[in-house]
């Protein structure tokens, strides 16, 4: 039974005129998969799919903030059916562990959301196995788990992949002699990277989905301008400050000034229609449709790059992705 609903509107770049509402379509019987579902997007992305009649595995790094994440949704959806997955995705080791778990309860995955991510780490840090955190985890950790979870998503009637990439592709570039920043490291310079690898990926998944009939939707999102801890974590990491507490930083400060930022609420709905909606398509990427893509009440087609539509990239990203993770689908 449908608990509620979220209205969302759609419209084509730089158009005034909107669309009318558009309901999320009932979700009963899927079943679907939010990485960094325990806050932020990630959690409104889980709680609208729960409350349209999703099964939502909420895949997260701490599964006492994901119990606390499922109360959440219960407060607004008492019946939602929602439940954790540890997934740590600076971890190939969890990666494969959780797409194990999920394999063995053998059920079709009908939704897979790639929507967690770090940003903007001041200093230099490496995932688990020695990857760039943010490349690492933003990319090649959703690129080895998508590849992990192949066979299940393949089981499904009409599977999609959404992956949450960022306005800030706009301004990166895919450094192949230097995937892991080695020799530069800057922040903003990882962060776009792995923003820009989250589109090329959507790209050659789409492709070789239509290629080798695997029947998958390959599809992205932005949320825009949206307040989550996305803008403390990442930016604060290793700094301590007084009493272990790092102050806020110019991104948080920025976030506050009126008009500039809008809620995860309102920040998820791009997610939610490339997610859900019949009218979205693959290799598609929508975003707010407000000034600039940075807020907005309703969805649109996002501005791409043109780096994110070179094809001879997201392929060769493809291949260096398989032998960096060690992960090849089928």
């Amino acid at each position: 039974m449908r608990l509620n609903q979220v209205n969302f509107t759609v419209a084509p770049y730089n158009c005034r005129r909107e669309a009318e509402p558009i309901d999320i379509p009932d979700q009963s019987g899927k079943l679907a998969i939010v990485t960094g579902a325990n806050n932020g997007i990630g959690l409104e992305t889980a709680r609208q799919l729960a409350a349209a009649g999703a099964e939502v595995v909420l895949a997260v790094r701490n599964a006492d903030k994901g119990k606390t994440a499922i109360d959440d949704i219960r407060s607004t959806a008492p019946d939602a059916a929602v439940r954790v997955g540890v997934l740590d995705l600076a971890s190939l080791a969890s990666i494969e562990g959780f797409a194990t778990q999920m394999t063995t309860e053998g059920r079709a995955i009908d939704l897979l959301v790639n929507n967690a991510g770090v940003m903007a780490v001041p200093t230099r840090h490496t995932t688990e196995d020695g990857f760039e955190l943010q490349f690492g985890t933003n990319h090649l950790g959703h690129f080895a788990l998508t590849g992990r979870l192949l066979p299940l998503l393949r089981q499904a009637k009409a599977p999609r992949v959404t992956n949450v990439s960022s306005g800030a592709h706009l301004v990166g570039s895919i450094p192949f002699d230097d995937l892991q920043l080695e020799r530069g490291y800057r922040p903003w310079r990882a962060y776009s990277e792995s923003k820009l690898a989250n589109l090329l990926f959507t790209l050659e998944l789409q492709r070789r989905s239509e290629a080798a009939g695997w029947g998958i939707m390959s599809n992205a999102a932005h949320p825009g301008s949206t307040r989550t801890n996305l803008q403390s974590s990442g930016p604060n990491m290793g700094k301590g400050g007084k009493e272990g507490n790092p102050g806020t930083n110019l991104i948080e400060l920025t976030m506050r000034m009126p008009g500039a930022s809008q809620d995860a609420t309102q920040g998820a709905l791009p997610t939610l229609y490339a997610a859900t909606s019949p009218d979205a398509v693959g290799d598609a990427y929508y975003g707010p449709n407000g000034f600039m893509e940075m807020t907005g009440r309703g969805v649109t087609k996002a501005r791409r790059s043109r780096r994110a539509r070179d094809g001879a990239a997201a392929a060769r990203l493809w291949d260096i992705s398989e032998q960096l993770t060690g992960v090849r689908y089928g």
